[in-house]
Order: C-alpha cells, then structure tokens, then sequence
C-alpha cells in the first residue's frame, strides 16, 4: 500500500511540474513574441465577434423565433422547422440544383486554374506571359453585378450571341428565361471569373518543385508534357489536395449573390438551391426559424462531406488540413 501510494504521489508531483513548465513556456512565449500576438489579436476579435458570437442565434432554428420575445422568450419547437423542409416539395429539387451545380463546379471550374497554370508555366515569352495574366485576372477585380449586367446585355434576345449566331440561321433565344440554359451559363461564366486568379496559387506551387527533378526527366528523354505529367503535377499534388478538400467542404453552399441576380421564376427549377432558398425564406418572408433551420442543416452536412474528405486523403495520400 506504502508504494503505491508513494507512486500516485509522484505521479501528482510530476503533473504539476508539467502544468507548471508548461505555463512558464507559454508566458515566456508571450513574452517573447508580444508583437506578434498583438499583430494577431484583430484577426481573432473579428472570427469571434462575426464567426463563432452569431452562433448563439442558430437556436433559433429549434424554436419558433418572435422578434418581439427574443431569443430567450421565443418557445421551443424541436426539430419541426427541420420536418417541414424534409417534407417540403421543394426539398428534393434544392437538393438536386446545389448538387449538381457543386459538382459541374469541380468538373470543370476546380480544374481551369490547374491546366491554366500548367499552361502559363510552359509560356517562354515573358511579355506574353505577363499580359495573358493580366487579361485573366481582370474578371475577378470586376463587380459581380458589373458581370451579371455583361451577361444580360450578351444574352438578350438583342444581344451579341444571339447576333452572331443569327448569321448561322440560329433561332434567336432568351437564354436568361430558358431554365435548360442556365447551369451552362453560370459553370461558364464561373470559370472565365476564376480561372486567372485561381491559378496565382497553383503557379506559386510550381516555382516550388525542385528544378533538378526536370533536368532527371530531360536526361531520361522526357519531353515537356511528359514533365507536366511526370514532375510537375506530383510536385503541386498536395497542394491540389487540399484546396480540393476545401472545395468539398461547401459542396452544399453555392454563392448566391450571382444566382440571385441571373435567375427568375422561369429557372427556379435548375437555380434554386438551398442558399436561394434561405434568402427568400428568411428574407422576403420573414421565416426566420425555418431559415435558419435550413442554414444549419445545410452547415452540418458541410462539415461531415469536410471532415469525411480530409479522412480519405489522409489515408489515401497523406496530405489533409489537419
């Protein structure tokens, strides 16, 4: 008994002394680099203040909110906001339009920048090179509502398309009150956005591959593309990885500051999604606990598509955020 007693005190003892090394390092780091962390202080007041405080609100959802009752006062309802949009009959075609908008999104709007980026990297002529990248990153500085105006007036039934397709003996067609077109036009105006901007990343990574690997592959008789496929893409694979990560972890959040702007009642059946939705609902019809209960429905699959994805690449490639 004497020893085992005299073995949990010193496990006690050493404890302490860990907590107590361990509060030293910190205060001594504090010390050290106070600049730094005061430097840091307003980017952690601001994802406090406007990320994680609103999130006292998403109670809402499981209530049914009275602006004049409040948080506290408003009564509990369960999860009956979250039946009645399981149950809604729009509940299938929301589901429908974010999925396949997401996944058109990674089909062809993830992999744009890559193959630019490729692309500008096999670029010799400098002056080339740099007016190219120019051009391309000009959309993203552009407003969106600037571009939504540029694909109304292209669009129109007056429009340039359908001008230069009139030539061909194509019919005219109001392709912004067509329902079929609308994917199309927001997946291709979506890369013509992005491709310039989101390739500065995948550029970066590039200049990072080791240059002595493609002096290997041109003694081994690789030619350029086989460098892209042998070099250059195993070099910006993690990189490609973990932005892919990101992508899937808002597979079920699609902007919708543009498809705001772009749809209207005659393509509510391939627009609509879930983010549209809510604005609607919490917005226009003031629902604000069934809004809210759609927000986070649709935050809670989010994180479980995030945290599965990082999984898999951690055991498939072991590259994941965390």
């Amino acid at each position: 008994m004497a020893s085992i007693q005299l073995g949990t005190r010193k496990e006690k003892a050493t404890r302490l002394i860990r907590k107590a090394t361990f509060r030293e390092r910190v205060v001594k780091d504090f010390k050290r680099n106070k600049y730094v962390y005061a430097m840091l202080l307003p980017v952690v007041a601001y994802f406090l203040i406007f990320h994680y405080g609103p999130m006292y609100g998403v109670q809402i959802a499981f209530k049914n909110y009275d602006v004049t009752k409040g948080f506290l006062g408003s009564p509990w309802v369960g999860f009956e906001h979250f039946v009645e949009f399981f149950k809604s009959y729009y509940f299938w075609r929301l589901i429908r339009n974010t999925l396949l908008l997401s996944l058109y999104s990674l089909i062809f709007v993830f992999p744009a920048p890559i193959i630019f980026a490729l692309l500008l990297n096999e670029i010799r002529n400098m002056k080339f090179k740099r007016l190219t990248q120019t051009i391309t990153y000009l959309p993203h500085f552009i407003s969106l509502v600037v571009v939504v105006g540029i694909l109304v007036d292209f669009l129109s039934p007056q429009g340039l398309i359908n001008q230069i397709l009139s030539v061909f003996g194509v019919d005219v067609t109001n392709y912004l009150q067509e329902a079929g077109w609308f994917r199309t036009i927001f997946i291709s105006s979506e890369v013509w956005q992005t491709v310039g901007w989101g390739s500065i990343i995948y550029l970066a990574a590039i200049t990072n591959v080791n240059p002595q690997l493609y002096e290997a592959a041109k003694i081994d008789g690789a030619g350029r593309f086989r460098q892209i496929i042998h070099v250059t893409i195993p070099g910006i694979l993690p990189t490609i990885t973990i932005l892919f990560i990101l992508q899937l972890g808002s597979l079920m959040t699609v902007g919708y500051q543009k498809i705001i702007l772009l749809y209207n009642p005659l393509t509510y059946e391939t627009a609509d999604v879930i983010s549209t939705y809510i604005y609607r609902k919490g917005i226009l019809d003031a629902s604000y606990s069934y809004s809210a209960a759609i927000g986070l429905f649709d935050a809670v699959i989010n994180f479980g598509i995030l945290v599965l994805a990082n999984r898999i690449s951690k055991k498939v490639g072991e590259t994941s955020l965390w």
